[in-house]
């Protein structure tokens, strides 16, 4: 595989250095010595960056993998939604050919992710001077901690308090909540500007709508592209929750699209921890006085409750499981 040499300039130590006003551009290496970085700048070859001044960056040309950090070297500048010298991580290959969807780093939801054709990027390779430079800096902060809080309120009290300062761990109520919201919010943002302006999904060359078929009954959700030209179904995805799972209608949307559009489901729609707490909107199931399996839609306290409602905190719903946490008829109503 090709390697390459980019440097991403931090500073510049000196007022007269060419790139006084190119600070966060990034520039291919063509040569360097024990002091500089000779680089391209457009039609010039050997503009010297001194390596104080430069981060280095190596890349590969391949096609990437999920989690891979890739750097935009030839963007296609018609869409403007990213440029080169952008670092982006990869959410997904694409089925067909080898683009893939990718974020920016600071969008840990990945709610503005961008569609990258493979023209566009190279594969960032792990910096590992940089990785070890990171690690010894983070070290020393942490070291010159431990020393100020240890003369400030004596060694063993500083030491107990900062191994207690352990991250809190989200619950497994809290973990599914924010995936069900990343699932909303992935539906819309799978979606690709078209040339005409309008937001609407890809697959292929063919710009579609998708139609989601659903049976709660069957616990299924199909996602039907369809051509907006032509009309035909160009592309199809099911999802279906397994017997012991509870049934989301928002995750189970996300997954089936996602595989209308040969794109690589994220791991956490398909292993999203189960729902621990009833709220007003869940389907529950219950054992009912004859010992048979009832089901019920959780309402507030002091609504109307029978044909099919059952009080947040009665006893039904104490001892019922979630089996739908969709809460999709909540949704319509605050809408």
């Amino acid at each position: 595989m090709k390697r390459k040499q980019y440097v991403r300039i931090k500073k510049a130590s000196g007022s007269r250095y060419w790139y006084t006003d190119k600070i966060g551009e990034v520039f291919e290496v063509a040569r360097e010595d024990n002091a500089d970085y000779a680089v391209y700048n457009g039609s010039i070859d050997g503009c010297l960056v001194a390596k104080e001044d430069a981060e280095l960056i190596v890349t590969e040309k391949r096609p990437a993998n999920r989690n891979d950090r890739i750097l935009i070297t030839n963007a296609d500048t018609v869409h403007g939604l990213y440029k080169n010298g952008d670092e982006l991580v990869v959410d997904g290959q694409y089925k067909f050919g080898n683009g893939v969807f990718a974020y920016k780093e600071y969008d840990v939801h990945r709610l503005d992710c961008h569609y990258v054709t493979y023209k566009e990027y190279e594969v960032i390779m792990e910096n590992v001077d940089k990785r070890y430079d990171t690690a010894v800096e983070t070290t020393r902060d942490a070291i010159e901690e431990l020393r100020l809080a240890a003369y400030a309120k004596g060694y063993e009290d500083a030491r107990r308090e900062l191994m207690a300062q352990a991250p809190v761990e989200k619950t497994a109520q809290e973990r599914r909540d924010e995936i069900v919201e990343q699932a909303k919010a992935g539906i819309e943002n799978l979606k690709r500007r078209s040339p005409n302006g309008k937001l609407c999904y890809i697959r292929g060359n063919l710009l579609c709508n998708v139609e989601f078929v659903i049976n709660k009954k069957k616990r299924t959700i199909v996602a039907l592209l369809k051509s907006i030209s032509f009309g035909d179904i160009c592309g199809k995805g099911i999802a279906k929750a397994a017997p012991d799972d509870c049934f989301n209608e928002h995750i189970g949307k996300a997954i089936a699209l996602h595989r209308a559009l040969g794109l690589e489901v994220p791991d956490e729609y398909l292993n999203a921890p189960q729902p621990t707490e009833v709220r007003v909107g869940d389907v529950v199931a219950y054992r009912g006085v004859y010992k048979t399996i009832d089901y019920a839609t959780v309402v507030a306290d002091g609504e109307p409750t029978g044909d099919g409602r059952a009080a947040l905190t009665s006893i039904a719903v104490k001892r019922a499981k979630i089996i739908d946490d969709s809460r999709t008829e909540m949704d319509e109503l605050l809408t």
